[in-house]
């Protein structure tokens, strides 16, 4: 694909690959070079050109929405519709349910409550610390028993 035409950019190829670098991460800078254009063509191509526009726009931010919501519903559980064969060779649709998936759960909950549900909990502590055990009024025997019963 020749770099710097906007004709060949809103094809269905060009697209997909603006969607891509977009869903990878990319700046609207970095998008721009790697067509071989400079990020104010781009921003031109964009008020002008609205599948480039929507394209930036699905790679950005629907693409991360329908994870999200993939994921909740995942965590939740949800029904479905289902094609089957019966035993007469006819198709009928069947409803389905998945079950709700522990996994999509915790990553759910350590990602967004994160102060409640990571693995591991900071615990402050205050006051004194100095716990002090009197043992002079033990007999040498009694502490050799004490000291003995600490190393089983």
């Amino acid at each position: 694909m020749a770099k710097g035409k906007y004709q060949e950019w809103i094809t269905e190829e060009g697209l997909i690959k603006i969607q891509g670098w977009a869903r990878d991460g990319l700046s609207d800078e970095q998008i721009a070079h790697n067509m071989g254009i400079v990020p104010s063509t781009l921003y031109e191509w964009k008020k002008k050109h609205s599948e480039l526009s929507e394209a930036l726009k699905k790679g950005k931010e629907v693409v991360d929405r329908e994870v999200e919501n993939a994921l909740l519903k995942s965590a939740l559980g949800f029904r479905y519709m289902e094609d089957a064969v019966t035993n007469k060779g006819d198709v009928v649709e069947v409803e389905k349910y998945e079950k709700p998936n522990v996994t999509a759960q915790i990553f759910w909950l350590k990602n967004r409550k994160r102060d409640v549900w990571k693995d591991k909990q900071e615990v402050e502590h205050s006051g004194s610390m100095n716990n002090h055990i009197d043992l002079s009024g033990l007999s040498i025997d009694e502490l050799r028993r004490l000291a003995h019963e600490d190393n089983e």
